[in-house]
């Protein structure tokens, strides 16, 4: 099986689209993420969508809008997180919450992408490889 990121973007907009994929490929939502880091010294929040792999050709999609969002103002949880909760909320299931590095403490975005995709097996959020 092959496992991928594929990045949406960092803004605010790109969370639309990756809400449109959810709902577009019901059969297929596995998982919704929210991974909080800290990113040049400020609290950022990364939205992610796991889907189930594809039959034929065993390829599972990681879609995510990198560190571009925050998931709470003073103390309140944002629009978009609260979007994303109930799109979530809507196939019975709840949010993942994680703590994890920040892309800029990688040399390339390519690292950063296996660190996550190591996180998400050892959290048992994606299959093992066979």
């Amino acid at each position: 099986m092959m496992q991928r990121c594929i990045e949406l973007g960092e803004g605010y907009a790109d969370v639309y689209e990756l809400f449109s994929l959810a709902r577009n490929m019901p059969g297929r939502v596995h998982k919704f993420i929210v991974l909080h880091s800290i990113k040049q010294d400020k609290p950022v929040a990364s939205f992610v969508l796991i889907l189930k792999p594809t039959s034929p050709g065993d390829f599972q999609p990681i879609y995510l809008c990198r560190e571009g969002i925050h998931s709470t103002i003073n103390g309140q949880p944002t629009k978009r997180y609260s979007m994303f909760q109930d799109v979530a909320s809507s196939y019975g299931l709840s949010l993942v919450e994680l703590e994890v590095k920040g892309s800029d403490q990688f040399a390339e975005l390519a690292l950063y992408y296996q660190y996550l995709i190591g996180i998400f097996r050892l959290q048992h959020l994606l299959p093992p490889l066979a």
